[in-house]
């Protein structure tokens, strides 16, 4: 299993009204077909009530086991449904890769 679907596995724990996991990695200076940076979208209402941190601590534990291996970035975009439709159901867009150790 890709560690892409295996963080979307993972992430149902959360019971989303809406998931979207996308891999980054292209977008960085890592070899082809790499899967070390996602962004993840994910909408919830297990979010409602809880602040940003909680939530981030929320997804962290779920991937743990990927964060500590495979993956070096992870970018979260966290709603709760209301927050998702106040925001237009839109997201960021990730910044482009800088190079790692170019300032």
């Amino acid at each position: 299993m890709s560690i892409q679907a295996t963080i979307e596995e993972k992430l149902q724990a959360l019971a989303p009204a809406f998931l979207a996991v996308e891999n980054e990695s292209h977008r960085h200076a890592v070899p082809p077909d790499s899967e070390t940076h996602f962004k993840v979208t994910l909408v919830s209402e297990r979010l409602e009530g809880l602040m940003p941190v909680k939530r981030h601590q929320q997804v962290y534990a779920l991937l743990a086991d990927e964060l500590a291996g495979p993956v070096h970035a992870l970018a979260l975009h966290l709603y709760t449904p209301a927050e998702w439709q106040a925001s237009g159901q839109s997201r960021p867009d990730s910044p482009d890769c800088r190079g790692g150790s170019k300032p």
